[in-house]
């Protein structure tokens, strides 16, 4: 049985140049995971607002006390309890020491409390959780009851006990944060490589033969980057306010260093006659904070591989 075609005529068609190919189509550059997470994140106003905040506190922080005409232990009898002014714009604390560059001081300290803590999320939380998840089996479950064991203990004793053995002050609080802040993240990071590592690119990489330290590092971990980000962005203010809570119950940064925690006890006792000696440390406190969780949570949704488009 023969097969018919349908013969066309050529007249009823006509070529169509390069410009008419594209006039209807929806062309746009194409962009990778990271430009896609900035182009979403600079459409969140409060997470832009969050970074501007973060810049600004951190920029006042490094060169507020190097331009300030006056040192953050400086005192002059002659303007104790002076109200804000021009030239003290914060005012001035019970010893005539000007609160406004105490404050920019202070903020060196509460963000070399929030430094301190992401670098150990970044290196104890992450390669713990890591090799937990990636092991799997007895090792996953012994790492993480050790995990929970030290998750059970009030950050409190920690700082009881150090102050005990080596005296209150920063290193106290950096040695805590090194204790106890590292296990949020090393259990986020587990439950993400345990999920991706039955992805079957991760398959693939194990029937190649590579290793698993190297698949962990090159494979797991990338792809795990914006849970960590997220985490680490948020530990931030959990950081900084725990070093305000501890200076300011005397179990942190001691006189004549200038933590915010600190500046808010002095000014306890003078709060009906001084409120603004509360007031300026206190706010400092809120709005650093309130900038992390801004930027943190526009880092969760433009991070969130859901909501990519």
């Amino acid at each position: 049985m023969e097969t018919k075609y349908l013969e066309l005529d050529d007249e009823l068609f006509e070529d169509v140049n390069k410009e008419e190919k594209l006039k209807n189509e929806c062309l746009q550059p194409s962009l990778t995971y990271w430009q896609d997470t900035w182009r979403r994140l600079k459409k969140d106003k409060m997470a832009l607002a969050g970074l501007v905040i973060i810049i600004i506190v951190t920029l006042l922080a490094i060169f507020g006390p190097l331009i300030s005409p006056y040192e953050y232990d400086e005192q002059n009898f002659d303007l104790s309890n002076q109200a804000p002014v021009l030239s003290h714009p914060f005012g001035t604390d019970q010893f005539g020491r000007d609160i406004f560059v105490r404050v920019m001081y202070g903020a060196r300290i509460s963000l070399s409390i929030g430094l301190v803590a992401s670098i150990i999320n970044l290196t104890i939380g992450v390669i713990y959780g890591g090799i937990a998840g990636l092991k799997g089996g007895a090792v996953d479950n012994i790492m993480m009851r050790i995990v929970d064991i030290l998750y059970s203990i009030p950050t409190m004793i920690y700082v009881i006990l150090l102050m005990v053995i080596i005296g209150s002050g920063l290193k106290s609080i950096y040695i805590t944060l090194g204790i106890s802040y590292w296990v949020g993240m090393a259990r986020i990071v587990r439950s993400e490589v345990l999920r991706i590592k039955q992805e079957e690119f991760i398959l693939a990489a194990k029937v190649l033969g590579t290793s698993q330290r190297r698949i962990l590092l090159r494979h797991i971990l990338p792809n795990a980057m914006g849970p960590i980000i997220v985490t680490l962005t948020l530990s931030i203010p959990s950081a900084i306010f725990t070093e305000a809570f501890l200076s300011f119950i005397g179990l942190g940064v001691s006189a004549p260093k200038a933590s915010w925690g600190v500046l808010v006890n002095d000014s306890i006792s003078s709060l009906s006659l001084f409120p603004y000696q509360l007031f300026f440390p206190a706010a400092a406190i809120c709005i650093t904070i309130l900038g992390f969780n801004f930027l943190g949570d526009g880092l969760r949704d433009a991070l969130d591989p859901k909501l990519r488009k």
